[in-house]
């Protein structure tokens, strides 16, 4: 089937080509984020983080409060938005980087919204109502992604009697529909690499991402430091950038146009070495 992936991603103040692949850089608020819980939990540190990141390259910070890490214990709404709400309060008065906010639940987003947030990036995939329709009423734009299960539950014997590829693809088929009848102006889709799958499974999904092409969405692709590279060389957590370098830049060849990653630097670096390459001269 013909490719109709669109060339711009479109943003309730900003348009941003698809020409070339955008980054995402990654903040967790979270102290028990599997890559980088901790990390950027008090404010002065989340917003250093961010900065470096915008320094580095970043096209759009995602920023969450709530780890989705497997078998993480859910938080409330109210302590979700409290970690959320220092950083907010200073974003946009310091950088003009779109800002992508993973959340599931709708009042945070709706919230995140009214504070400027450009982008709704829920790992439940759009099945809440109430929170599409926030992303609708605010003409931002909705990340669906593909995840069997939940965090708690999710890598509790995943199981795809249809096939990986066929689930996967049926359920965004599914909710873009849904997305689309609510109003949602720019959707993107995201297969849930490590959400709800077997190492087989991520593998296969890499290696098949043109066929959600003609879903005619822009593709995210959220590789970077997982546990499947880790069960493929034994590598612990800090030490898998190679494997995600590796994953995005087949990702990228593969269709996919939008990557969240913790390290900016060495992705940049990737895909400007890649492009040259395949131009043969540098661009």
């Amino acid at each position: 089937m013909e490719t109709t992936t669109p060339a711009q991603l479109g943003l309730k103040n900003t348009t941003l080509s698809l020409d070339q692949p955008l980054l995402m850089g990654i903040v967790n608020i979270t102290p028990d984020s599997f890559s980088d819980g901790g990390k950027a939990f008090d404010t002065d540190q989340a917003m250093a983080r961010i900065a470096q990141l915008i320094h580095d390259g970043a096209d759009i910070i995602d920023i969450g409060a709530e780890s989705t890490r497997p078998g993480a214990t859910p938080i409330s709404a109210e302590e979700e938005q409290s970690r959320l709400a220092p950083i907010l309060s200073k974003y946009f008065n310091r950088f003009d980087t779109p800002l992508s906010l993973d959340t599931t639940k709708a009042t945070v987003a709706k919230w995140g919204l009214e504070q400027g947030v450009s982008i709704i990036n829920d790992i439940s995939g759009g099945q809440d109502v109430n929170l599409v329709s926030a992303v609708a009423d605010h003409e931002a734009c909705l990340v669906i992604m593909h995840m069997q299960g939940s965090p708690e539950t999710m890598q509790d014997k995943p199981n795809y009697p249809e096939g990986i590829l066929a689930s996967v693809k049926g359920f965004l088929a599914h909710q873009i529909k849904q997305a689309d009848s609510m109003g949602v102006a720019s959707i993107i889709i995201d297969p849930g690499i490590g959400f709800g799958k077997t190492l087989p499974d991520n593998l296969a999904l890499i290696k098949t991402l043109d066929s959600l092409t003609d879903l005619g969405q822009p593709i995210l692709l959220g590789t970077s430091n997982k546990s499947f590279i880790g069960a493929l060389d034994q590598s612990d957590v800090s030490q898998r950038v190679g494997g995600s370098v590796a994953s995005t830049i087949l990702g990228w060849q593969n269709g996919a146009q939008l990557f969240r990653v913790h390290d900016i630097q060495a992705h940049k670096q990737a895909f400007t070495v890649c492009q040259a390459i395949m131009k043969g001269s540098a661009i």
